[in-house]
Order: C-alpha cells, then structure tokens, then sequence
C-alpha cells in the first residue's frame, strides 16, 4: 500500500450521513427526540467545515502573522462564550474572565510549542499554528467550562457554611477554598484520565491522523506526545485562571455572597 493520504470522493462523503442516521433511526424509535438535532448538526458540520477547508487554503497561503493572531483572538472569543453559557447568573465579568484565561493559556503554551518544540519555518506558520492552537483551545474551553460549572453549584450548594464562615471572620478565599479544589479538580479530570489512557484505549486524533496520512508511527507517536502535555498545561493554567480570578466575583464588595449567586434556581 503506498503511503500518503486515501482520497474521500464527494459520493464517499456522502454516504457518511449514514451513520448519522442510523443513530437517528435509534433516536426516534426510541422517541429520544433527537433525530432533529442530530440531522441539524449534520448540515452544520459539513457547512462549517467547507467553509473552513477553503478560508484555511488562503489563509495559508496568506501566512501572515496578524492574521493568524486575529484569527485565534476570535477563536477565543468564540469559545469563551461557549464556555460560560452553562453559569448563565455568573455575572457581567464571566465572558471576559473566560476570554481572558483562554486567550493567555492559549497563546502561552502555543508559542511555546510553535517556538521551542516544533520550531517550523516561520515559527509562525499557519499551516501548523492554527491546527496547534486549536487544539489547545478547544480543550482548554471545555475545561473552564466544567470548572466554571463545578465552582457555581459548588458555592451554590454550600452557601450556608460559606456564610458561617464569613461570619466568623473568615475571607472570601477561605470560605470558598474548598469549592475552587473542586472546581479545579472537575476541569483538570477529563484531561488527566486522557493522559492515563492514551495509547491503551485511545489512538488520538492528530495521532490517527498522521498515520492515515502516511506519517512513521514512531514520529507521529512523538507528536501526539507534544499535544497531550500541550493541552493538560493549556488546561491546567487556564482553569486555574479563570477559578481564581471569577471566585472574587461571587462575593460583594463586603465580603457576602452575591445577590446573583443566592436568587440562582
């Protein structure tokens, strides 16, 4: 078999839907109510990912380095949103905490991995930074999502202690110490049993990927090494970010719980 990428015809293409609809044959006989989202996400990905196939070609070619940074802020900010939807009562600063944190661990462990690691020609090179980068993002995003989720219930849970500790003099910090563990903990999780299991229940995307394209299993083994301690630090440092800096937000300017916090259903 000679290496390289197999070619998906545009009726291959197609006749991938049948997987989805075997799923939403399940779904309705079931009466899951779910065949309508999952034809609907069907449309979308194959929208959205043409659309990308072909804005990603010239950007590209392109190569410019504004345009790569622009492109990943909006990225961010796409997935920042996404990631504080599930505390919608998490105050006016959520949206921008979350871009913030995404945005600094991002770009922080990407550089470093663009810089130090792969070290391309240029070392900002589309072709590899986006992909890179994205990466990073999309998990980074659904770690401060379950962090942002766990501190919310966490605090909302245990409100009565919380309040006898602030009554007894305790600060903010103290009296929340346990729930942003917790927090952490719930965004880190999925990342670290990832790290457990790879390679003995899981062959990675960009893994896979690779060796589909014809890449030597030993030299795509070493890569997808890079990405899995890319993303558990880009995990680790934005949840912590962002846990840290929106704990604050859950308390006034008097050191008591929030209205927003305590009228949340």
């Amino acid at each position: 078999m000679d290496a390289g990428v197999i070619p998906i015809s545009n009726t291959q293409l197609a006749l991938s839907v049948i997987l989805v609809l075997i799923a939403g044959v399940i779904s309705a006989a079931l009466r899951l109510e779910l065949l309508k989202p999952l034809l609907w996400g069907t449309v979308r990905t194959y929208l959205q990912l043409t659309l990308i196939g072909y804005a990603l070609t010239y950007i590209f070619n392109i190569n410019n380095l504004i345009l790569i940074i622009v492109i990943i802020s909006l990225m961010c900010l796409v997935a920042s949103r996404t990631a504080v939807r599930g505390a919608p009562c998490a105050g006016r600063y959520s949206m921008f905490l979350g871009f913030f944190s995404l945005w600094t661990s991002t770009f922080l462990v990407g550089t470093i991995v663009m810089v130090l690691i792969i070290s391309p020609e240029p070392w900002y090179s589309a072709r590899i930074a986006i992909p890179i980068f994205g990466m990073i993002l999309g998990n980074s995003m659904n770690g401060i999502a379950l962090s942002l989720e766990r501190l919310f219930s966490e605090v909302k849970s245990k409100i009565s202690e919380i309040e006898t500790l602030l009554s007894f003099g305790a600060s903010p910090w103290e009296s929340v110490r346990d729930c942003v563990k917790e927090a952490l903990r719930a965004g880190m999780t999925p990342t670290i049993n990832s790290l457990m299991v790879v390679g003995l229940v899981s062959l990675p995307g960009m893994m896979t990927g690779q060796i589909l394209a014809g890449a030597d299993p030993q030299q795509a083994v070493r890569y997808q090494i890079v990405v899995m301690l890319m993303i558990a630090a880009a995990v680790a440092i934005g949840c912590i970010m962002l846990v840290l800096l929106y704990y604050k937000k859950l308390f006034t300017k008097e050191d008591a719980i929030a209205h927003y916090v305590l009228n949340h259903e």
